[in-house]
């Protein structure tokens, strides 16, 4: 019975000795973030500066280091703080950004704008950040400023203002389908777009049947192509590919293997017909393409 206490009282001891061993350094890392967030640029710059001596192989506290060194005005050494984070490997399109802030607050127009032009490369997307920065007032007004401001815009949400993933933007909005040949109901779908813009999402769901699916729509800009996801609520997941020709987004399939050893591939075509309607079209042939057989040919109606 002693034994079986024991072990229970030596464990909770040993968690409790390396609790506290961790804990200085541990609260001294979230002390430093918690003035770093609320810009106490005081109690950040004295705290960081105790970091960066006891782990000087992080770039991240250098980081922090020189942006709170920064908000007390300290340029010199923060230049120096933030070089030093820029070659331990902190993130480029961060430490550009606070270069660019350093140099600007340095009345050093070409090298801050040279940094600020190397942060937009990195991927740097915070425009209200960069609006807002007072430091930038200083190279608001030269002429290569607004276009940089605009790429992070475009870095932040690059799909929202490529023309390419605006080609399927006339199929957004809430629509009740009818089969195009008799009008009769068959359907009802939400289509919005999402995820930065990047994705056209589908939501079905029949009128006739329990039947429902999703399809998830996007630009592939590494193969110049639009790519579609259909899943559905019986299993089934089908992947178009394709391209908006002639007004047309014209979608295909692979040759898909079937249960019965057969092949089906699928043509599916959206017809842009007017602001309010939408012509969807598929085809599905077992020949690889020589013949056709209509699947379905609806006539989506934006609702009212």
């Amino acid at each position: 019975m002693k034994s079986a206490l024991l072990v229970p009282l030596l464990l909770a001891f040993h968690i409790s000795i390396v609790a506290q061993s961790a804990s200085p350094l541990d609260n001294s890392a979230a002390a430093a973030n918690t003035a770093y967030q609320a810009k106490d640029w005081v109690q950040a710059v004295s705290l960081y500066e105790a970091l960066v001596q006891a782990h000087p192989d992080s770039g991240r506290n250098w980081y922090r280091y020189g942006v709170s060194l920064h908000g007390l005005g300290k340029n010199e050494k923060a230049l120096a703080a933030l070089l030093k984070a820029q070659a331990l490997g902190a993130p480029a399109q961060n430490v550009e950004y606070s270069l660019a802030e350093v140099f600007a607050a340095l009345g050093e127009k070409e090298r801050a704008l040279e940094h600020l032009a190397e942060a937009m490369k990195q991927g740097y997307a915070q425009p209200e950040q960069m609006s807002a920065s007072s430091d930038f007032q200083t190279i608001s007004s030269d002429a290569r400023f607004a276009p940089l401001l605009g790429q992070a815009r475009h870095n932040q949400k690059p799909c929202e203002s490529t023309p390419e993933n605006r080609q399927f933007d006339f199929w957004v909005g809430d629509w009740d389908a009818v089969t195009t040949p008799d009008g009769m109901p068959a359907g009802i779908s939400h289509i919005e777009r999402t995820i930065g813009d990047c994705v056209i999402w589908e939501n079905w769901s029949s009128l006739n049947s329990s039947y429902s699916g999703k399809s998830y729509n996007t630009y592939n800009s590494n193969l110049k192509r639009w790519e579609q996801f259909w899943v559905d609520n019986v299993g089934g997941m089908v992947h178009f590919y394709g391209n908006f020709t002639n007004g047309v987004m014209d979608f295909f399939t692979d040759d898909v293997p079937q249960p019965d050893s057969s092949k089906v591939r699928r043509h599916l075509q959206f017809f842009n017909q007017s602001p309010d309607k939408v012509r969807q079209f598929s085809q599905m042939s077992t020949d690889g393409g020589k013949t056709w057989t209509v699947e379905y040919d609806l006539t989506y109606n934006r609702k009212k």
